[in-house]
């Protein structure tokens, strides 16, 4: 990989500025966030920060990161709960970085994801690339890696996203431990801070619509994060409403093909 300003051709910190900032929002799970900390900080690529926006104050969380010795963690307590979206927006705000990856406190990334992600990202050709990877969904039953594809050249992202060419989950798919892009598209495509679903797809949407932005997959077909599924405690954002899905839907029509529409009724409101 190429060094770049701040650090050494090993990727060894040699300034204050980091080159990827990682985003973990939490709320409330001391043990779950310490685990994802640990996996952000063991990444292959050093330049790093590790950014926790701690979603209202909670004291044991803010001690259990307290043992971490890396002067690479920064924890920021919010002064109320906001929810998931704004508490990564706040993250975002802070990071010093010109890259942000996002990491969900129950999640785990693996060790070289970063440094993949970062090489994808400075030889795309857009502007805002939105670099994303295949992660390994892991739940009681086993382990699955999704996304089952990458987009294929020209293709519209809602028809990747929602046209299956099999009755199986996962064939497209966007989720947070997944995206890696500019801090600058962030910023003006920022994540939605009032859904109760559908948010990881709804940013996506929107953020490769953004003038010089489009989707990027490392050329390694390896996954590079674990999203578990069946934790003990429910996930910060899970839903299920066809109700609501099909008027997010109805409201997003500029940026859904008839086809990606279609295929939305069948596969998430019908289902």
């Amino acid at each position: 990989m190429t060094a770049g300003k701040g650090t050494s051709a090993a990727g060894t910190m040699t300034s204050e500025v980091p080159l990827v900032s990682v985003v973990i929002p939490t709320c409330n799970r001391p043990q779950l966030v310490v685990r994802a900390v640990r996996s952000a900080l063991a990444q292959t690529l050093r330049a790093i920060e590790v950014i926790v926006v701690q979603d209202g104050p909670n004291e044991s969380t803010v001690e259990a990161l307290s043992r971490i010795a890396d002067p690479r963690l920064v924890v920021h307590v919010l002064p109320e709960n906001v929810g998931p979206a704004a508490a990564c927006n706040a993250g975002v705000a802070r990071a010093q970085a010109q890259w942000v990856a996002f990491l969900d406190d129950d999640d785990e990334f693996l060790p070289q994801k970063l440094e993949i992600q970062l090489l994808a990202a400075q030889r795309s050709s857009h502007r805002y690339p939105v670099v994303l990877c295949r992660i390994i969904g892991r739940a009681k039953s086993g382990d699955r890696v999704w996304p089952r594809r990458a987009p294929q050249p020209n293709e519209p992202t809602s028809e990747w996203l929602f046209c299956r060419k099999g009755p199986f989950f996962g064939e497209g798919l966007v989720q947070s431990d997944m995206v890696f892009t500019h801090k600058d598209l962030l910023e003006t495509v920022p994540l939605g801070g009032h859904l109760r679903e559908h948010d990881d797809i709804d940013w996506a949407l929107r953020a490769v619509a953004a003038p010089g932005a489009g989707l990027v997959f490392p050329s390694t077909d390896e996954p590079l994060a674990i999203w578990y599924l069946d934790e003990d405690r429910p996930r910060m954002s899970l839903r299920a409403d066809w109700r609501y899905s099909l008027c997010w839907v109805d409201a997003r029509g500029h940026w859904v093909t008839p086809r990606a529409y279609a295929s939305f009724l069948l596969t998430w409101v019908g289902s």
